[in-house]
This record gives structure tokens, sequence and C-alpha cells, in this order.
């Protein structure tokens, strides 16, 4: 979806516009024509400004996606006003060309956030395809009877009662590692809880993020040992941002610690330890990781933000506490992670890694900043790196943590803010969260640029 594709597809859509579109007659060109490219600059512009308003991204959508946005809106009025005095050939021109126009702006639009990395992923998902490694839990529990490790471990799909959050959500998923299988009753395993980006789907982890090839992988390299993985739904439906707050959006936090930890804990025999449990989130998922693991660190030692913000986002502030909260400042206080570090005070034995999308000088990840508990900076800010939003809220939740006791690293790997890049810094985390939720067999390692003693302090 990154490759020839796109290329061949844009290629047949002009071909095609252009077809439809004709020499015609002079009112045609000086009225008509005009015409179409206002419409499609105020398609443009009305969709600029929506994602602005929002406050969906940071990072600028290409100027590909505004282009083919503009071409969309031309196409309408094209297939409209120019339906009556055309042929059938440019009829037929007209009406495939408005819909190849929405294709190509829907790939451009991919382009940017990676939702669908290969054509069979958005296969899968259009289709409601199979998950990677999925199964029923009747199978799971004919495999644990039989007390033998699989080579790769399963998911199996969950339906999660609400009673205590009253959320409404969609079906979730569990991950069950090699390991899980390896006894009856299963192993007091460690947990990950995983959580997605605004616009999402609990598959999404899995199927945009790779991250089931990521933890198989991790496993076989690890005696099929790994964390479970519990895939979350913070939204109920793909275009409602909850942000993981409660608010007249749905009570999206109380049914991730009210509903999900209790459930994972009861049905798959995992460690009800809190140093045992951890998150990972993505994009407005790294800021659920944040803001749950500074406001429940009875329940969570661990998380990873990949490319959050400072706070929950809707838009501007003031449209954050009006959108999310009905207008209430002290609710949306009591979910923004720096006004509960403020609050909160000293923490014990809690410790992030904040993953950020940018330039590095190198392929490989750059520490940005890396402090330990007890305030002490164990890294420096590279001045050849430029710092986004994100990276200035990580560097400011990470200091702030720190001052506090929480153990962090802020590093930069090289990326856009998207799926692969959330794919990549999971796979690169995942070694330190595993040895952080302690996973048996596996060791606890330092945070990048962490010295030795650091990581005693974790």
């Amino acid at each position: 979806m990154h490759g020839w594709l796109p290329l061949v597809i844009q290629a047949v859509t002009v071909a095609v516009v252009v077809a439809a579109v004709g020499w015609r007659n002079r009112r045609w060109r000086l009225l008509w024509l005009p015409v179409a490219v206002a419409v499609g600059v105020g398609m443009a512009a009305t969709t600029y400004w929506f994602i602005s308003s929002q406050g969906m991204s940071d990072d600028p959508a290409p100027k590909l996606l505004w282009v083919w946005i503009v071409v969309t809106g031309f196409a309408v009025v094209v297939l409209v006003a120019g339906w009556r005095n055309a042929g059938w050939w440019r009829r037929t021109a007209s009406a495939a060309g408005l819909p190849l126009c929405a294709l190509c702006a829907a790939l451009a639009l991919n382009l940017w956030v990676g939702y669908f990395p290969t054509v069979q992923t958005a296969f899968n998902q259009l289709t409601e395809g199979p998950l990677p490694d999925q199964t029923d839990q009747a199978t799971v529990v004919a495999m644990q009877t039989k007390h033998e490790m699989p080579a790769k471990g399963v998911v199996v799909p969950v339906n999660i009662a609400s009673s205590a959050s009253g959320f409404k959500h969609r079906g979730e998923l569990v991950y069950l590692p090699p390991a899980w299988f390896a006894t009856n009753p299963a192993p007091h395993l460690p947990t990950l809880m995983m959580i997605g980006g605004e616009f999402n789907t609990p598959g999404d982890w899995l199927r945009a993020g790779n991250a089931i090839k990521t933890v198989d992988d991790f496993a076989a390299a690890n005696g099929g040992n790994a964390p479970v993985l519990v895939f979350v739904d913070t939204g109920g439906a793909f275009n409602n941002d909850t942000e993981c707050v409660n608010g007249p959006r749905g009570n999206s936090a109380d049914h991730l610690t009210k509903d999900v930890v209790p459930f994972v804990e009861a049905n798959y025999g995992v460690s009800t330890n809190r140093a045992n449990w951890g998150l990972v989130g993505w994009s407005m998922g790294g800021t659920c990781a944040v803001d749950l693991a500074t406001m429940h660190p009875d329940m969570f030692s661990t998380f990873e933000d990949i490319a959050g913000d400072l706070a929950p986002n809707s838009g501007n502030k003031q449209q954050t506490v009006d959108r999310l909260f009905g207008g209430n400042a002290a609710a949306y206080a009591a979910f923004d992670p720096t006004a509960v570090m403020t609050k909160h005070g000293l923490y014990q034995g809690l410790s992030g890694w904040f993953d950020v999308n940018g330039s590095a000088p190198s392929s490989g990840p750059t520490v940005v900043d890396a402090v330990n508990a007890n305030g002490t900076g164990l890294g420096g800010k590279d001045a050849a790196v430029h710092l986004s939003d994100q990276a200035a809220a990580a560097n400011s939740l990470c200091a702030l943590g720190a001052a506090n006791g929480i153990t962090c690293s802020v590093v930069m790997q090289p990326g856009k803010h998207d799926w692969p890049f959330a794919d990549h810094a999971f796979a690169a985390a995942l070694p330190w969260l595993a040895g952080q939720v302690r996973t048996p067999g596996v060791p606890r390692l330092g945070l990048p640029g962490a010295s030795p003693v650091a990581s005693h302090l974790q």
C-alpha cells in the first residue's frame, strides 16, 4: 500500500478524470470548471479545518491528500453538471472517476497514518477476516489440557462485561503466549494492556501494528515466555474519541481499570500484582498509558507512551474540557497527567519509556532525555534533533515524573506519526517491558541511556 499500487491507481485516475472533463463548450470551460475547482478547494479547506479543530494530529498531512480531496470535489461537479450533455463514454468516465478520486484520497490518507501497510491487511480489516493467531476459547481449553507449549501464542476474542463502568464497547482480544499453556491451571504471567489510537478498533494493534508477530518472535527467543497482552476498546465505536477518560462520551477509564483488569485476572490466571502489569499505548493510547499509570500506581508499574500528547486532547484545551468533560475543568484536571503527578507526589516502583518519532541523526534510536528515579540526568538532549510537540510533551512529562520518583527515558526514532512507527517502537521496547513486568526467564534491562545504577532504581 506504500509502493507501486497507489502510483498506478493515481495514474489511471488522472487519465479517467481528463477523459471525463473534455473540452466541451465555452459555458463548460468558463463556468462549470471554475465552479468544480472551487468546490474541490472548499472540500479540502473544510477537511483541513475539521482535522485542526479536533486536534487529530500534530504531524502535517501530505500535500497529496489535499490534492486528491480537491480533485474529488472537482469530480463531483463534473459528474453532476456535465451528465446531461455528455455522451455515454464521457458519462462512463465521469461515473468511474468519482470513486477513483475518492480511492486516491483514501490512499493518500493511508500514506499519512499507515493504517493499512498491505493490501492483505486492508482486505482482512474491511472484510473482518481472521486475526493473526486467532482461535476460540474452546480450542484454548483443549490446548491447555495437553500441557504442551505451542510454537506460537494464540489470540482469543473476548466479551468483557461492563457492569462496573457501564461503558458500551466492542469485543476485545487477549493474546496468550506459549508459556501460558505449559501448566493447568495457567502460570501467573504478567500482562500488558495494549491501547490503540484515536480512531481505532481493538484489532488495530494486531493488523496495522504487527504486535502479534513481534510478541511471537520475542516468545520464540525466550523459551515461549512473554507477557499476556490484552487489546482493549477505548471508544466503543470507530469515531468516538474518548481519550480514555470518564465523561459524556463514556466511562472509558473505568472500563479499562474496573472491567478489563479483573476479567483478565479472573479468566486467564494472570498475576494480580501491580508489579506484573504494564501499559502500552500508541498516539492517543500513549496519553492513556501515562494517564492510567500515574492515576493508578496501585495497579500498574510500567508504561510505554508512543507519541502521545501532554494531556487528553480533543482540540484546544477549552474544546477538550467541553467535549470530553462537559465543561468541567476539575474533571479535566483529574485526567491531566501533569496535574495528577503534581498532586500525587512521590511514586514508588513506576517506570516509563516515552517513544517519539522525529529526525534522528542515525538510523537507530536517539536518547533525547533519560532520568532516573532521583531526578539525575542520564542522557543529554541532542542539539541536532528537532523536537516535535509530542517530543516536547514527552520531555515535560518525563522530567516531572522523574522529579516525583518515576524512572523514565525519552527515545526518538526515525519515522512518521503512523502505525509502522508504533510497530517499530513496540518492538524496540518489548525486551525492556517484558523484563520490567517480570516475565519469567526474561532479564530486567535498563532504559535507553540509563546507567547501571538507574536500572536498579526502577
